[in-house]
Order: structure tokens, then sequence, then C-alpha cells
């Protein structure tokens, strides 16, 4: 939450700079050194949110949060006993199917909070995101502009981390995304769209390397031979998951895609509350959402970190990341997906090396950079954690095995 009336968020390849005029917001999008379009955009947020089927009178809007992607604000009302809203603005240019984005949400917070509620859960607003319609019954608005708008509930009292610092909070990050997806487990994964086609696909991650590689256009080639190399002898393993998936022993699952330990938010006592984010949630395999996770929580140092040797694996954080995952889902995958998600702890890493090395390679056009190096930079770091991943492969898989087995054990003894 923003108390100041100005603010400034870096998001992507630009800088963000909001204005605040009562409840209308005048938003200033200056871009970096290499780009010189600048543009600004006002939006009448009091308007806006009246689309929406609030209680309650609007008495401030305030931007909220540090996401890069989406712009939101924290609707406030004047009663206590009326709730808080959360307003956002959907970014149609990363989401293009805004429709079929909206129609996956509401398809997939509906069968949660279903199973929730079914299990005698009768919190399930505070354990699931709540959208909000519009006096239209839809839950998505599109503005004079175009722009597309949705809400949810506000869930007080709660927190999210950018970094896991305990082992206890790794345990509840891992227990929240679980059960998420055993939520989901008997949900078809036909009928949600893909909102980022191919997002994970590391079949074509390679194949825009090489073209970028083969176009090199900013020259960059020669220096970058080592990490290339790098790249093309992991290229067959790190198909694995992919292939696992085509020949069917990996069955398609509707997984979140963006498990990043700040899209879990942790109520005053530091329990796993509520999973958040669900843009990228999709069809998909469930080694996704563990490598996602284990990339950015078991990491002793931070992504883009320079100075190699401080990269490591933190496997007090790995272990207890995968209970809390195994607790909720170790009823229902199969062996082969057990199996498959040490193999997705390692194509992460992999995944974003690449993807951090096209950028570079391409001349900086994808993500914001800080130093003229800062990809390659952040390449280097993600294939050192791969290293470090590979090196401690056995401790890694050993953990994932006993926990899973830990979890059938006591299946059936109370299942007896």
């Amino acid at each position: 939450m923003f108390a100041h009336s100005y603010l400034n968020l870096n998001c992507a390849r630009a800088q963000l700079n909001f204005m605040f005029t009562g409840t209308s917001v005048k938003i200033t999008i200056s871009t970096d050194s290499k780009m010189t379009a600048k543009s600004t955009i006002s939006y009448n947020l009091n308007e806006i949110s009246s689309a929406f089927l609030m209680n309650g009178e609007v008495v401030n809007i305030v931007a909220y949060g540090s996401g890069h992607i989406n712009d939101t604000f924290h609707v406030k009302t004047s009663e206590e006993s009326d709730p808080d809203y959360l307003l956002q603005r959907i970014n149609q240019y990363v989401f293009t199917d805004v429709p079929g984005l909206m129609k996956n949400i509401e398809l997939v917070t509906a069968h949660v909070r279903e199973k929730m509620v079914n299990s005698g859960d009768f919190d399930a607003s505070k354990h699931m995101l709540t959208l909000i319609p519009t006096h239209q019954r839809q839950f998505y608005h599109e503005d004079a502009a175009g722009n597309y708008w949705r809400m949810y509930y506000f869930l007080p009292n709660t927190t999210s981390y950018d970094i896991v610092e305990t082992a206890q909070q790794a345990y509840e990050g891992g227990k929240a995304f679980g059960e998420f997806q055993a939520c989901l487990s008997d949900m078809d994964a036909r009928l949600l769209v893909e909102t980022i086609p191919d997002f994970h696909n590391i079949e074509k991650r390679i194949a825009t390397l090489k073209k970028v590689v083969n176009e090199n256009p900013a020259g960059r080639v020669t220096e970058v031979k080592e990490e290339l190399d790098f790249i093309m002898e992991r290229e067959q393993a790190m198909n694995a998951i992919l292939n696992m998936g085509k020949s069917g022993l990996l069955p398609l699952r509707i997984t979140h895609n963006d498990t990043k330990f700040s899209n879990v938010l942790l109520d005053v006592h530091d329990k796993a509350q509520c999973v958040i984010d669900l843009d990228t949630v999709m069809p998909g395999y469930v080694a996704y959402d563990f490598g996602d996770a284990i990339r950015s929580s078991a990491n002793t140092a931070a992504e883009d970190e320079a100075e190699l040797e401080k990269i490591d694996v933190n496997l007090e954080i790995f272990e207890a990341f995968t209970a809390g995952f195994l607790s909720e889902t170790g009823d229902f995958l199969s062996d082969a997906e057990v199996d498959s998600l040490v193999l997705g702890a390692l194509l992460f890493p992999y995944l974003m090396g690449v993807r951090f090395l096209t950028d570079y390679i391409d001349g900086d056009k994808y993500y914001k950079i800080n130093t003229p190096k800062h990809n390659l930079q952040r390449a280097k770091a993600q294939f050192q954690l791969l290293k470090k991943l590979e090196y401690n492969y056995d401790a890694i898989n050993k953990i994932v095995l006993a926990e899973a087995n830990k979890m059938r054990v006591n299946s059936i003894k109370q299942a007896i």
C-alpha cells in the first residue's frame, strides 16, 4: 500500500509514474535510455470502479502491490462492515485474449471454491480470490479507451514476501500451491485457453534462440559461445517433460505457471491463506509449477547475482517446500509425475537462462536492464543455479521420493 500521491514503478522496459488526484490517476510511461517514446494515460478510477457491483461508499483509491504486468489499486470503502476491493487494469499487450483469460479465472475460482465449501471450508472467500461482477453481470469491464478492468474482494490482514525467509514459509508456500493443484485435479484442462501460448515450451524457446543466433542482430554471438555450448549440451535432456507429456506419461493438468513465493498470501500467523495472480492459470504439467517455485525460492542468491560463487541450492528450503507441496498432492500424483518434479527443478533455471540469453543476443528488447550486460549476467546466474542443482541431483531426488513415500504411507494408514 502506498500512502503518497506519487508512485514510481519499474515494469519490463518502461518506468511508470503515478500521480493521484482524488480518485483519478494519471500514468506517465517513460521508457529507458534505449527507447525514446513517452506517453501519458489518464484513468478515472472512481468511474471505472463504479462499473462493478460494490457494497459501500468509496472513500479512497490508492496504488497497491509491486506487480510488473497489471496496474493494481486498493479501493477503500467508508464502513468497516463493507468490504474493500482490489481493482486491476489487465495488461492486454501481454494477455491478448482478455475474455478468454477472465473465463479461465471464473471457471477456476468457482471450481476451487466449490471444492473448499464441500470439504467444510465455509471461509472459502478468504482462501480463494472472488471476482466482482459488473452491472452487466460480466467479470470484466471495458472502458471508453478500450482498457480492460476487473475487481476482486480485497483480502485484509495478509502479507506476501518476495523472498522466502524461513523453512516454515517455504512449507506454507508449497502447501498453498499443492492445495491449488489438488482442488483442480478433477477439472478438465481442456476447458481453459492458453493465456500465453507456449509459455513454458522449451522446444519453442530453443527454436527462438537459434533463430536469433542466426540473425545476430546486436553482434553479440561470439561473446556468448560458452553459454550457447552449455545450452546445446543439455537441449535433449531438457525436453524430457515435454516428451513424457507427448507419450502420455504425464497428464495435462491445470497449473498456475507463475509460482513465485510472492504469489502466496500468508495470514498474520505466517500460514498460507490464498494463491493469487491467476492470469497464467492454464493447461500445463505439474512439474512446471514445482520447478518454477524451486527456481525462485531455493536459490541462495538473487536471480541476477554477479558473484556466481554465492549461488547455491538451499536444501532446507527445497525440502520444506517439497514437503508442503506433496502433503497436498501426494494422494493423486502418478509415479511418473513425482519423477518429473526434479526434472522441473532442473528445467526452470535452464529455461529462464535461455530466455535471458536470447534477449541479450537480440539487443535487450524484452527485459528491462540496469546495465549493458544485465541479461547476460542473468543468464549466467541461472546456469550457475542449474549446475548446483545438477551437483545436488541425488540429494534433491532423494528428498522428493522420501516425501512422496511419506505421504502415500500416511494415506494408507488413514484408509485403514
